[in-house]
């Protein structure tokens, strides 16, 4: 976890002098807890089990409802007990980031968001802040605040279908019914904005795609009056139900040292006592304008994921109401014609207008050389874009530093010593995407 920074050094066809971003980044800091050297990610079958040849292998997934799409794991078993396990990924692959490379920035926008489904919005946001560094252009302050709302309104619903489908896979079925109720009126506010549910493409390079719509501010006010006592439902459903306690305290531990060493953040990291969230460490949009609090607990087992989890929720509701409070008026995106459409009500009385929006979404636009490396915190923590330009108006490199694909590799950490009955909730509690670990 590098947070936000740019390198230099890659080699890449150029035409004119390179403008390669250059920027100094220390180590990390992370607080009270040291780096160790890496750990393995693969759980091998001991010796000695193996020499007693009782080990049973089994397939868990592709095609289980239980992996979070289609995730593959060859479980090695001696009776109940997991003595092995790896990973096998691929089966959702998609060649996204190749297929950026192959579009023009206006037209690769749409990409990001379907690779990680559940964060359509910060994948997609991501992916312009790259572009607008790489043009150094700000957007202005309505669309820094705008962006900030509809980022952790994402969160909230990330989260949901998280808690919703983990509760489904562990027998709770009602909840899966509550959070799918409360993330549905996320999708409201999103198609009330964009017009879509997801998938939106609100997010430009400059700044927002259109205005805030009238009446947003209202529907999300009620939302946000809501949400308190809904997670309090959920907590109630949970927090004293002893088959859940039982199935997530002290199950799946992973350290401090272990989750620093195979690259976790996010919920993953700070639920083993991690203090770390690029919000407040190395903060961007309007999160420096926000007072909200970073949730970390010791405990390392799926329960303090959870709780992380919970807590992260009561905290994207306090953030969105201070960026309706403070949400400032004025333009929603930058006025440079370079990259940004021109206003719709020109097209019908200005030919120029009309010729540069053709040429614009037709060709798109060019960026300037360069390579920039973007972060910013996900749902599953950092989530970061490698992007690479040549000067012309498509990347010349694209690359996504995915949360779930680095989630994936606690999975062997976390199963060690665990019971076949254990590996559903372990699993469900690293929060996987396949999308997001496919690409």
């Amino acid at each position: 976890m590098t947070g936000r920074s740019a390198a230099a050094g890659v080699e890449f066809p150029a035409t004119g002098a390179a403008r390669v971003r250059r920027v100094s980044v220390g180590e990390p800091v992370y607080r009270g807890t040291r780096i160790p050297s890496p750990i393995p990610t693969i759980l091998q079958v001991p010796e000695e089990i193996a020499a007693a040849g009782d080990v049973l292998t089994v397939n868990f997934g592709p095609n289980h409802p239980s992996t979070h799409g289609v995730l593959r794991l060859v479980v090695d078993l001696d009776g109940e007990r997991v003595v092995g396990i790896r990973a096998v990924i691929g089966y959702l692959h998609t060649g996204f980031e190749k297929s950026m490379e192959s579009k023009s920035y206006w037209k690769a926008i749409t990409y990001p968001a379907r690779m990680d489904y559940l964060c359509f919005q910060q994948n997609e946001l991501l992916f312009v802040m790259a572009i607008e560094r790489l043009l150094e252009t700000e957007p202005p302050p309505k669309a820094i605040w705008m962006r900030t709302l509809l980022a952790e309104l994402t969160r909230i619903h990330s989260h949901l279908v998280w808690l919703g489908t983990t509760g489904l896979e562990l027998g709770a079925i009602s909840m899966f019914w509550y959070c799918f109720r409360e993330r549905d009126q996320i999708l409201d506010l999103m198609e009330m904005v964009t017009g879509v549910r997801m998938h939106t493409r609100y997010f430009q390079a400059g700044g927002l795609a259109e205005d805030i719509p009238p009446g947003f501010a209202a529907e999300c006010r009620k939302l946000i009056e809501v949400m308190p006592g809904r997670i309090g439902e959920y907590e109630a459903l949970f927090d004293r139900n002893p088959i859940f306690l039982e199935r997530t305290k002290g199950v799946g531990l992973l350290s401090a040292e272990d989750a620093i060493a195979l690259g976790q953040s996010g919920p993953m990291l700070r639920a083993s006592g991690v203090d770390w969230d690029l919000r407040r460490d190395q903060p961007y949009l309007a999160y420096p304008e926000l007072d909200f609090d970073v949730p970390v607990y010791p405990e390392c087992d799926v329960y303090a994921r959870y709780r992380v989890h919970m807590d992260e929720m009561r905290q994207s509701v306090r953030m969105i109401e201070q960026c309706l409070d403070g949400m400032p008026d004025g333009p929603w995106i930058v006025n440079d014609r370079k990259f940004v459409l021109p206003p719709r009500d020109e097209l019908h009385t200005s030919m120029e207008s009309l010729i540069h929006h053709f040429k614009l979404v037709s060709e798109g636009y060019r960026v300037p050389e360069g390579e920039v490396y973007e972060t910013i915190e996900s749902a599953r923590g950092e989530l970061g874009c490698y992007l690479v330009s040549d000067g012309g108006p498509r990347p010349w490199r694209v690359h996504f530093r995915a949360p779930s694909f680095v989630a994936l590799q606690a999975i062997a950490a976390c199963l060690t010593d665990s019971l076949i009955a254990d590996m559903i909730a372990i699993a469900a509690s690293l929060d996987p995407v396949m999308g997001d670990v496919d690409r």
